[in-house]
């Protein structure tokens, strides 16, 4: 039998998706935030009486996904009291909970360890805390399970045989995974909490007004708590990028559209400028029948910078600092001049079958004598370091493949035309990443058209057909896997495209994915 204050929660919880489904009037005014332990590495805050636009569009949403006409919050609180009644535990919602619910409700963890989150504490704001507080007692009087009393700091609780803590604090009905995360819950209330923090409230408060729910990542406690360890490769590339683990932060934000769902990402990188640049021409130049295709802006600039990093740090038993740049030009290659040479990045998938699956990585240059000298440089290095299986590749099209026994049948092939280079699996495909800016293109796609518009201002760096995609996909899947993935099918199929959009705001990199409905 499910417990029955864990079912109080879920009850109460169940209002996220209600949309208004009705009751109590007004809201507490109390930040969910002020219940989190002021080093929550991960923080959720959810409005669960949306008003409003933001209202509409969950209902239109739903009954585009669904195919079901009516209040997604109505069929949801009917399933809850179902289940509720299943379980011998009647629950009146619009009697019960309504009344005293409030508009927000946030969840915290205390803690990372590397590989799962612990200490979950949920607050969920009371515009009438007496009557959340008689409902809980009520609950625990009429269950069939031992329910035991507490108090701390002055706040009341009932402890489940799960472990499970609920009571009522402050101007919040507070769930938590067990006593010592209640208790941390209390103090956050009563002392320092997330709230206070200054990096938590600049970060949420650059969260669109229009968002449903804001997902906040403390980066820094993430690492902190894990044991502080992060990878020095990956470390090399953040920093070069202008990000220091330590100091970042991010928040993810869900906003709901009528024909569309949209999830904005705002990050304070804690070290230089946010990347910026827009690769939305390279991105609209390839190929048409690309069912996926992504682009990255300045790739040659932090190329560059990576290697300035290398350069300094050395690679650890291999090269020492300050010896990676002079080791490759003894040997002929100036690898400055070949970053210096490349622009933006593209990267581009076709096909509807493994058989038919092709590909290329499209770097564009400054000019053709840049990418031919750009290849040549790239065949050097690769010789000079005895790559086996290099072979140079001739004609108007110039380079180099790679042929091994972990490719496959078909060679890597790195090939120069014009202000283009291409890098593909198989000669055809990167002969079709040199010539993508000549025939049919990405720009000419209505469906690709329509999620430019989506974005906005926010240059597109990656777009995927949501139909090619899940024809790719339904060939794909493993037969033992078919009867999951036939189930989700039919909401798959609702999803036109996504669009991916990236840039800056002030000393922020914002990002956004939206993911297009069809009919």
């Amino acid at each position: 039998m499910k417990p029955r204050l864990l079912l109080v929660a879920l009850a109460a919880l169940a209002a996220l998706f209600a949309a208004g489904c009705g009751g109590g009037s007004g809201s507490s005014g109390s930040d969910p935030a002020t219940l989190a332990p002021p080093k929550a590495p991960l923080y959720v805050e959810a409005t669960i009486k949306p008003e409003g636009a933001v209202k509409s569009n969950v209902e239109a949403l739903f009954a585009r996904v669904s195919g079901i006409d009516g209040s997604l919050g109505d069929l949801i609180v009917s399933k809850l009291e179902s289940s509720a009644a299943d379980s011998g535990e009647e629950v009146d919602f619009d009697k019960e909970i309504a009344p005293w619910l409030g508009e927000e409700a946030g969840l915290s963890f205390e803690s990372y360890d590397g590989h799962d989150f612990h200490g979950y504490g949920i607050a969920i704001q009371s515009t009438d805390p007496e009557a959340a507080q008689a409902f809980v007692d009520k609950q625990a009087k009429n269950g069939d399970e031992a329910v035991k009393d507490g108090t701390y700091q002055g706040v009341e609780y009932k402890l489940q045989e799960d472990g499970t803590a609920i009571g009522v604090v402050g101007d919040f009905l507070a769930i938590a995974e067990d006593k010592q995360s209640f208790e941390a819950l209390v103090d956050a209330s009563q002392g320092e909490s997330l709230a206070d923090d200054e990096s938590f409230s600049s970060a949420i408060d650059a969260a669109p007004d229009e968002s449903l729910a804001d997902v906040f990542v403390d980066v820094g406690s993430l690492i902190d708590q894990s044991g502080g360890t992060i990878d020095p490769q990956a470390r090399q590339f953040l920093q070069s990028a202008g990000i220091e683990p330590e100091e970042a932060t991010a928040v993810a934000s869900l906003i709901p559209g009528s024909d569309q769902v949209e999830i904005d990402v705002s990050s304070e990188l804690g070290g230089q400028a946010p990347p910026s640049g827009d690769p939305s021409d390279l991105l609209g130049s390839l190929p048409s029948s690309s069912f996926a295709a992504v682009a990255s802006a300045d790739f040659g600039k932090r190329l560059g910078e990576v290697i300035d990093q290398i350069d300094s740090e050395g690679i650890p038993g291999e090269i020492p600092p300050n010896r990676f740049k002079s080791t490759l030009k003894q040997a002929g290659i100036d690898v400055d001049k070949i970053a210096g040479s490349i622009g933006d990045l593209g990267v581009f998938a076709e096909g509807s079958s493994k058989s038919s699956l092709a590909g290329a990585a499209v770097l564009s240059t400054e000019g053709s004598q840049e990418a031919t000298n750009t290849v040549a440089n790239l065949g050097l290095l690769l010789r000079a370091s005895r790559t086996p299986g290099v072979t140079a590749i001739g004609g108007k099209a110039s380079g180099f493949s790679i042929r091994t026994d972990e490719l496959g049948p078909k060679p890597l092939v790195v090939i120069a035309e014009g202000e283009r280079i291409s890098i593909g699996y198989g000669l055809a495909a990167a002969k079709l990443g040199l010539t993508a800016g000549s025939g049919q293109t990405l720009a000419d796609d209505p469906t690709y058209k329509e999620a430019v518009g989506a974005l906005g201002d926010t240059p597109i760096s990656g777009f995927v057909d949501g139909p090619a995609a899940l024809s790719l996909a339904s060939a794909l899947v493993p037969a033992d896997e078919q009867a999951g993935f036939l189930e989700a099918k039919p909401y798959l199929a609702k999803i036109g495209y996504l669009a991916i959009g990236a840039g800056a705001d002030g000393d922020r990199a914002t990002a956004k994915l939206i993911a297009g409905l069809g009919q």
